[in-house]
């Protein structure tokens, strides 16, 4: 029974796929320490334009910044210094 190849196999062995470059945790990079709720221009890069707070996967954020960021996003809302939403 000869083999199946599939396109994904065929990609990869074509190398069509360029290789991203991995995002560093911008936090980390600084040697930041907190994540202020107070900076509104730091947390609106982490917010997209709906209002919704960007994945790790999207920001380059390590797992324990994100959880930061999410927490100081979802404080800076409760005080009314970043929207819930664009609408």
């Amino acid at each position: 029974m000869p083999k199946v190849r599939t396109k994904r196999k065929e990609k990869e062995e074509k190398g069509w796929q360029k290789k991203q470059k991995k995002k560093v945790c911008i936090f980390c990079k600084d040697r930041i320490a907190y994540v202020d709720f107070k900076d509104v221009g730091l947390l609106k890069k982490f917010v997209s334009e709906r209002g919704k707070i960007r994945s790790r996967r999207v920001s380059g954020n390590c797992s324990q910044h994100q959880r930061d960021v999410a927490s100081a996003v979802k404080n800076a809302r409760e005080m009314a210094l970043l929207p819930y939403s664009a609408r």
